[in-house]
């Protein structure tokens, strides 16, 4: 498969190996180096300007972990202000080159911690840039324009191995394609959630007030699933690359405009870019060529045991990519409703919940009832989110016992009215109201207390 002017083409046919070693231009990878720690920078600065530091891990009495995390907890007094100013500095680093390895494996630690805090936060591009920080560990870029290649000539590099370019396109790959067969779900295809998001929008400058016109919602609905589907093998295709690239710039643009999805547009046409010629930005700003030698054929068995173990460790990790957003298909039911396989497996912008909660704890050995209000123990921002998702409702529930274990009221027993609307379904019930939530472990297996959807179709105007 080409990869433009940037890469010598391997002698003869070659081998994949010869092609994952050969070496490219590292222009583009020194180009997304800096886009990432500009970005991470920016998002820090972000969290400071706007209180959400505080907002959403001071303040709050109680934090959603994810299964397996519960260990995660926010720093205690102003601990979580020094993490994110750390978290500046680390970014900074990637930026300039400056100490990249060190930066860049603290950076993802660092930004691990803070994603791993509290499911409330849950955003696709944080869980993104999370895995894309943990390969740029890996990814050579600081050989070139960086505080490194100045205080370490021995360092200075104008190529990188191919492979290195490629995990990176292989992971936005990843993104996009499953982006869009999770957009294959009978509510999409009837262009909901989108009619309703674009009906709240008509104030959008020039077109908004066409939104409500049945042929726009389907064209914002199957332009995105299309998009998401094939914007890949179309980068990957000289003839089309120009073409899709700009269809992939306007629909981040067009998102960054329409919805409040912070630094994922901008992060997205970053990486996109990563799909041209290696260098394009030397060209760009008429840098000259990289001096690119041709490869000899390469062997499994000559390759250094590093490399070797690199190889492998490549491909578990893409194969945990591949599957992870499929495993949704092991749980009953639609995914949308239950939550169960939701979460990473790039299900972005696709349905709308609405719920209102009511817990119940009673008392057996007394007879005592009490009536749980969530705004007294969590945030709005966590109220409005745990109310739509079955396993943080599990959680609150077994909080609510714990809290009023620790008044000395032990033995409660928790149970949860849910009304929920979904992609403006009329309410049902989420959870089955019969059901001690206390009482019932939280695991991976699918939940029998969540109930099904009744397939009523969405409310169509």
């Amino acid at each position: 498969m080409p990869l433009g002017k940037g890469v010598t083409k391997p002698a003869g046919l070659g081998s994949w190996l010869t092609h994952l070693f050969q070496p490219a231009d590292i222009a583009s990878l020194v180009f997304f180096r800096i886009a990432l720690g500009a970005i991470a920078l920016w998002e820090v600065y972000r969290y400071f300007s706007k209180g959400w530091i505080d907002r959403y891990y001071i303040d709050p009495q109680f934090h959603f972990t994810y299964y397996g995390f519960s260990w995660v907890r926010p720093w205690e007094g102003d601990g979580m202000y020094w993490h994110f100013a750390v978290l500046g500095v680390l970014s900074l680093g990637i930026l300039l080159g400056a100490w990249y390895r060190v930066c860049a494996v603290l950076f993802f630690v660092a930004f691990t911690y803070v994603f791993l805090l509290d499911q409330t936060q849950y955003l696709n591009h944080f869980y993104m840039v999370s895995l894309v920080s943990l390969l740029m560990c890996f990814v050579p870029a600081h050989r070139y324009l960086s505080v490194d290649a100045a205080r370490r000539p021995e360092i200075r590099s104008q190529t990188a191995p191919v492979w290195a370019l490629w995990i990176l396109r292989g992971q936005v790959a990843v993104v996009y394609f499953f982006g869009g067969v999770a957009k294959l779900n009978a509510d999409w295809l009837r262009g909901e959630p989108m009619r309703d998001w674009l009906a709240a929008r008509t104030d959008f400058p020039v077109i908004g007030p066409l939104f409500t016109e049945e042929w726009m919602v389907y064209g914002f609905t199957y332009g995105g699933l299309l998009l998401d589907l094939l914007v890949v093998p179309l980068l990957l295709w000289k003839r089309t690359r120009w073409l899709a690239l700009a269809a992939a710039v306007f629909f981040h643009l067009m998102n960054a405009k329409l919805f409040s999805i912070g630094i994922f547009p901008w992060f997205m046409i970053a990486a996109t870019l990563l799909f041209l010629s290696p260098d394009w930005p030397r060209r760009l700003l008429r840098l000259g060529k990289a001096r690119l030698q041709s490869p000899s054929p390469i062997a499994w068995t000559a390759l250094h045991p590093k490399q070797r173990l690199g190889l492998i460790l490549m491909g578990v990790f893409f194969a945990i990519q591949i599957l992870m957003p499929l495993r949704h298909f092991l749980y009953p039911g639609n995914v949308s409703w239950t939550e169960e396989g939701h979460r990473f497996a790039w299900h972005m912008k696709l349905r709308d919940k609405s719920s209102r909660a009511i817990f119940k704890v009673t008392h057996p050995a007394t007879g005592r009832e009490w009536i749980a209000n969530p705004s007294q123990l969590l945030t709005p921002r966590q109220v409005r989110k745990m109310a739509n998702r079955p396993d943080m409702i599990l959680q609150f529930a077994h909080y609510l016992a714990e809290v009023f274990g620790k008044q000395g009221v032990e033995g409660v027993e928790v149970y949860a009215h849910i009304m929920t609307s979904l992609n403006d379904r009329k309410k049902q019930l989420l959870i089955d109201p019969s059901v001690n939530l206390a009482a019932q472990p939280r695991d991976l297996w699918s939940a029998s207390w969540i109930l099904p959807l009744d397939g009523e179709k969405p409310v169509v105007p």
